[in-house]
């Protein structure tokens, strides 16, 4: 079930909400999602997402997320890959590798580990052409 979040849209075009595991919740295994989900449990495995990702304050996660944009308040520990924006939000503590165009650590959050960021456009010209040389493409 998808709902749209009026307090969540941003520039008009608002998200469809998937749902939330909340606080007291466990879960283990892959998490497949196609809108925004958020997380204040705990949860260990792969989270997969179309959208946003949003780990509450409360909120410990092992593995690896996938998505457009992931949001950190609570405790993460493992590899993100977003295609957008990765935000670490005051409370936020990332342990890992964090891969995406866009890292945003806001005072108070935490990152230990390694980050790779990369234009949007260089990547979208290395997938294009990958053997033509830089500024080529």
């Amino acid at each position: 079930m998808a709902w749209k979040c009026p307090a969540h849209r941003k520039n008009g075009s608002g998200e469809e909400w998937t749902g939330f595991i909340d606080q007291g919740v466990s879960l283990e295994g892959t998490l497949t999602l196609t809108g925004t989900f958020r997380i204040d449990g705990h949860v260990k495995g792969n989270i997969i997402s179309e959208q946003t990702v949003i780990l509450g304050e409360n909120a410990k996660v092992e593995g690896q997320i996938e998505g457009n944009r992931v949001v950190i308040s609570g405790h993460f520990d493992g590899v993100i890959f977003a295609r957008g924006r990765v935000e670490i939000q005051p409370k936020g503590v990332v342990t890992g590798e964090v891969h995406s165009p866009c890292l945003v650590i806001d005072p108070g959050g935490s990152l230990t580990g390694a980050a790779t960021c990369w234009l949007r456009q260089m990547h979208q010209r290395e997938s294009q052409s990958p053997s033509a040389p830089f500024g080529q493409a």
